[in-house]
């Protein structure tokens, strides 16, 4: 029942704490046990969306090399007692917003989880629609994360996310292309609208743009005014570094299936993510 909920991509949620991060604020806010509470409150509502869809998916994925191990296609946990788990995560996460976080975060949280419940149902089998919609919720957890901490985002910060959660999604869908050339088995209904060729373009595209995105940020007048620093395109390095590693992982390696895997295992992108973060404290902090 634990791993039905996949605490493991709980980590995803790490975007609710961006706003705070980048601010400036992160030692003198007295917004952290706001913050905390939005963390946890998607948590559970993510939870709630993920067991929706193996529930809905549970048929194709006993024919999937890796979805099959899940615990609804292997027996480990029935549908009745997944749809209440589901069920349950979902009021937590909208009583938790209600009482510790504010109404406007409640209504955020409540729109992620009416959104991912369309998209599980409907939404998912339309080709390009499907990644925009995955983007957008990391888009509303930055959004949440700021209203939480009280701080105004960036229009570039908000486009960077964007983006970055478009190539991941993208990435995603190229792994399910390759298991249906390979297998012939089709790991999404709207898998046979999508090819390498298409994929693999929209990725560097979104690439490309995401670099632009994130250096016209750390140069942006706003925010150097702001941060009251202007060396904040140092950390661009890193950013790149991490880009092109991720993207050999993709298109060299064929390894793409999981972002949470990918950041867990690979050490040169925890690297690269550690880098930019002690970098980016530095210059905000110190």
């Amino acid at each position: 029942m634990i791993s039905l909920m996949r605490p493991e991509q709980w980590m995803k949620n790490i975007f609710v704490i961006l706003p705070l991060f980048f601010s400036g604020k992160m030692l003198q806010t007295d917004n952290w046990l706001t913050v905390v509470w939005v963390l946890i409150s998607f948590s559970f509502a993510a939870s709630s969306i993920y067991i929706l869809n193996d529930l809905i998916d549970a048929d194709a994925d006993a024919q999937h090399p890796k979805k099959c191990e899940r615990p609804i296609p292997r027996g480990l946990v029935s549908k009745p007692v997944a749809m209440m788990m589901a069920l349950m995560c979902a009021v937590v996460a909208i009583l938790l917003s209600w009482l510790l976080c504010g109404k406007m975060i409640t209504v955020i949280i409540t729109g992620y989880c009416l959104l991912n419940i369309a998209y599980c149902l409907i939404l998912k089998q339309l080709a390009v629609v499907d990644v925009l919609i995955v983007a957008f919720g990391f888009l509303l957890r930055l959004l949440a994360g700021g209203i939480a901490a009280d701080v105004v985002l960036s229009q570039w910060i908000v486009l960077v996310t964007f983006l970055l959660a478009l190539f991941l999604a993208l990435a995603k869908r190229r792994d399910d292309v390759l298991i249906y050339e390979k297998l012939g088995v089709r790991p999404r209904v709207n898998i046979t609208q999508y090819n390498l060729v298409f994929i693999n373009l929209s990725m560097g595209v979104m690439a490309a743009v995401l670099i632009v995105c994130y250096i016209m940020y750390t140069v942006s007048p706003e925010v150097t005014h702001r941060l009251n620093t202007s060396y904040l395109y140092l950390t661009t390095l890193f950013v790149i570094a991490g880009m092109l590693r991720y993207m050999q992982i993709t298109f060299v390696k064929q390894e793409s299936g999981s972002p949470t895997h990918v950041l867990m295992h690979d050490h040169f992108i925890q690297l690269c993510v550690l880098c930019w973060a002690v970098s980016f404290a530095v210059i905000l902090y110190y």
